[in-house]
């Protein structure tokens, strides 16, 4: 296929906002997924030498909400990226981890809100780390999630607690 040959000018497949509709619904299953794991293993239990889910949600938290923050200030001073909060022991329980999950869902629908089409094409370095356009690193973000809640399910699956359906984003 010669490349010359692509059209450059067709619409955008998905709205902006299809794509937070769909992307919240991805938040709704995963939260799910933390709703439904014990208490006692969320920050302990692991397989394969993967890390505890409580740490898979914390880093979900951590980059989710201040990277669509970062994108929308372009300015990556004090959005943490993978330690905006460490928790205590006391905060290390579903009841935090999903105030936190909350709280990290507001702050992506805030700003994402504030994302304009000529700003999903631009270059950003999120974290001081990743270099991408935009949509690309929203994408991430939210591949991210799935890969980490999928790894949630296989851990609920080990413990013989029966996962939200993939499908169930209500």
């Amino acid at each position: 296929m010669n490349t010359a040959e692509i059209n450059t000018e067709i619409s955008p497949f998905v709205s902006t906002k299809n794509f937070l509709d769909e992307w919240l619904g991805h938040r709704r299953l995963t939260r799910k997924v933390i709703n439904a794991f014990p208490e006692d293993k969320l920050f302990t239990y692991s397989i394969g030498g993967m890390r505890p889910f409580g740490e898979m949600v914390k880093e979900l938290i951590d980059v989710s909400g201040p990277g669509v923050r970062g994108i929308v200030l372009d300015n990556w001073e004090n959005t943490g990226g993978f330690s905006e909060h460490t928790l205590s022991e006391d905060e290390r329980t579903k009841g935090s981890l999903l105030k936190l999950w909350d709280q990290s869902t507001e702050e992506i629908i805030k700003f994402f809100a504030q994302i304009s089409a000529e700003r999903l094409e631009q270059t950003v370095l999120a974290f001081g780390q990743y270099e991408g356009q935009v949509f690309s690193t929203i994408l991430y973000f939210r591949d991210n999630e799935i890969h980490h809640r999928a790894q949630g399910v296989v851990y609920l699956r080990s413990l013989g607690v029966e996962p939200p359906a993939f499908y169930d984003r209500n």
